[in-house]
């Protein structure tokens, strides 16, 4: 991946909250822990020395625990927070170096938020609330209403304009959060826990919304959770915290088949890997010189290994030839290295029920 392709890269971050934060940095960069920093210095280490990239029209997921630091780090992206010490460039502009205009502007043109408790405006109508980040951006009359009009039906909630948010479902005010965020066409979109609050189907349906709108978009989308499956099934990429640093990035491909260390082992214990694992980080780079298309099914290279075993057994077939989005045939899987998989998740099962 070459510079071009990096939105955001943040260059060693920390973040220390204290009466005297810049004090300390020596000690934080000595490599004292979050727990001896407090007990003997009476500060608290938010981030530690984060050195991450943060790619452009991905969804770029962060996650860890209560406590990991991955909601103080988004909220550096637009400055909510200063860093003690790090820089986060954006577009190659350092956003730590913006003055108070500057940063003015880049958060009403550049950034957009969705909160985990809505932020709606209770006094403002739906359509009113859709319509702020496009008023503070001073846009023409016409121009917010038909934004707004739009954005609102997009993602569902046609013919709701005139409710108040505390006559909606917490799904409906998130969408209004959604459409709100995106009317304003920001190029980050930064969901801080966003799902969260909501029930599990609630939950799923707009994970489902915001994946189908990121096909057109192309959105950066930086997305806090602390939920596993959440993180696998929208996210591009992943970065896991553990008390202030960063410990693993990657694709969900990679966390999952080489954890970094035994915290991040124990985070992905639980996952169905066949749900996760897809078609091109089992197959062989081989091709079968003959083919059988009696017994041969062809699947995409980005198919779990969940439909993949799916399609052999529906179609009765022997052989696994593997395509890229381009029709090609890339690779083979056989049918011991499928059953290896399916045999690892349910073992991973057995040890733990």
């Amino acid at each position: 991946m070459s510079d071009k392709d990096v939105k955001i890269r943040i260059e060693g971050l920390s973040k220390i909250f204290g009466a005297n934060p810049k004090s300390v940095i020596p000690q934080v960069q000595q490599g004292i822990s979050k727990e001896d920093l407090l007990k003997k210095h009476k500060h608290v280490l938010g981030l530690d020395n984060i050195n991450m990239d943060l790619h452009d029209h991905s969804i770029e997921v962060i996650m860890g625990l209560s406590g990991s630091g991955k909601s103080t780090l988004i909220r550096h992206i637009n400055r909510l927070i200063d860093p003690t010490i790090g820089n986060i460039i954006i577009d190659g502009e350092n956003v730590c170096d913006m003055n108070d205009k500057q940063l003015r502007d880049f958060r009403q043109a550049k950034t957009a938020m969705v909160f985990q408790k809505f932020a709606l405006l209770p006094h403002r109508t739906v359509i009113d609330n859709v319509r702020f980040g496009l008023e503070m951006q001073g846009k023409d009359g016409a121009f917010i209403k038909e934004k707004a009009h739009y954005w609102l039906e997009r993602v569902g909630l046609k013919g709701f304009e005139k409710h108040y948010p505390a006559q909606l479902s917490g799904g409906m005010q998130q969408r209004v959060g959604l459409a709100r965020a995106l009317a304003c066409d920001a190029d980050i979109l930064m969901m801080d826990e966003a799902f969260s609050a909501l029930d599990p189907l609630i939950r799923s349906d707009m994970q489902d919304i915001l994946l189908e709108l990121q096909v057109e978009l192309k959105k950066t989308i930086v997305f806090i959770t602390h939920d596993l499956d959440e993180a696998l099934k929208i996210g591009d990429r992943i970065a896991i915290l553990n008390n202030g640093r960063l410990v693993q990035q990657g694709p969900a491909q990679d966390i999952l088949m080489n954890p970094a260390d035994d915290y991040v082992e124990r985070f992905v214990a639980d996952v169905n890997r066949t749900r996760v694992l897809l078609a091109k980080s089992i197959m062989s780079a081989q091709v079968p010189s003959e083919i059988n298309h009696t017994d041969t099914v062809v699947v995409g290279q980005d198919d779990t290994v969940q439909e993949v075993l799916h399609q052999m057994l529906t179609e009765d077939a022997l052989q696994v030839v593997v395509a890229d989005e381009d029709g090609q045939h890339v690779g083979s899987i056989d049918t011991d290295t499928l059953a290896e998989a399916v045999s690892h998740q349910v073992e991973e099962e057995k040890t733990t029920t």
